[in-house]
């Protein structure tokens, strides 16, 4: 996210202060449907580019310290109930959803969702990226925080990324440059992801779709399905698990308003249907401070956190 400050004057909203472009911009947005969640306030604009070169032309010509961010499919997104001043980006177009075929790669666009990987691999006999195609959500989203599960990460996959910067360059970063961690990067923030390489291993149709099931089956047995969560909550401390301190310090019990721990895995927090984001957050810090004091070991939150808190 750019995090600039700015301000626009009462007698100059900010879409006529923005360039034309050929994608669309969307004014005062709801983003809970963005989200998995199914909370958040409103976004002052979305825009939606149609492709790289609109979205370059974008970058190049607003203001500097407009503020902008970006979301991919809101599967690890917490939108705070004040809304999202500035603008907020989403890459959903046909043109960041494609997807390639090379000798031992896959390139994705940064828009292309995780789950829909599962056809490609089967069709070309492809392995080693059975794991993301259970994590919900984009390829760039899980680019910039290095998703993973089941013993892998993205990290372990990635060969490069396609990249373009806040001044609307766009280039190809190998991915020791990506400065990938346990749930994390080190890349600029004014970069945006636009599509992404992946190497694969050769397979059968039989091995792979025997691997996905037993990733639906696990998930299934131990996560919380069909409710409005965003998954992990909160990284493992290094060699510890975020679940068994929550667990062990009592806080499997919380509730927050409309928002509680799940029964089925305590690091997920959920939304029972009227929760607001501000109750999802505060149960979050609630369980950080409990932890810290019992145990002297600080949870870090896992799941972004967007926008501005509601002024009361």
């Amino acid at each position: 996210m750019f995090r600039l400050k700015f301000k626009l004057s009462h007698t100059d909203p900010l879409i006529k202060i923005l360039p034309e472009v050929r994608g669309r911009y969307l004014q005062n947005i709801s983003l809970a449907r963005h989200t998995w969640f199914g909370v958040g306030g409103r976004a002052e604009i979305m825009y939606l580019p149609v492709d790289a070169e609109d979205l370059a032309h974008f970058l190049r010509n607003t203001p500097r310290n407009l503020p902008l961010c970006l979301i991919g499919g809101g599967s690890n997104l917490l939108v705070r109930d004040g809304g999202v001043p500035g603008v907020v980006i989403k890459l959903e177009s046909p043109f960041f959803r494609q997807i390639s075929i090379g000798e031992n790669t896959i390139t994705c666009g940064a828009g292309f969702h995780n789950p829909d990987l599962k056809k490609h691999l089967l069709a070309n006999n492809r392995g080693g990226l059975e794991f993301l195609c259970s994590i919900p959500g984009t390829v760039g989203g899980s680019i910039k925080t290095n998703a993973g599960c089941f013993g892998r990460e993205i990290s372990d996959v990635i060969v490069s990324a396609e990249i373009i910067n806040r001044e609307g360059k766009i280039q190809s970063i190998d991915a020791k440059d990506l400065g990938l961690s346990y749930r994390g990067s080190l890349f600029p923030d004014d970069w945006i992801i636009l599509a992404v390489t992946f190497k694969t291993e050769p397979s059968s149709a039989e091995k792979i779709s025997c691997l996905l099931e037993e990733h639906k089956a696990y998930r299934r047995a131990h996560q919380p399905v069909n409710q409005k969560t965003a998954g992990s909550t909160f990284k493992n401390p290094e060699g510890l698990k975020a679940w068994e301190l929550i667990k062990k310090c009592g806080c499997d019990q919380f509730t927050v308003g409309g928002a509680k721990v799940s029964e089925k895995h305590c690091n997920f927090l959920i939304n029972t249907g009227t929760a607001s984001a501000e109750d999802i957050e505060t149960l979050g810090e609630m369980i950080i401070r409990e932890v810290q004091r019992q145990t002297s070991v600080t949870l870090e939150w896992e799941i972004k956190r967007l926008g501005i808190k509601r002024e009361q």
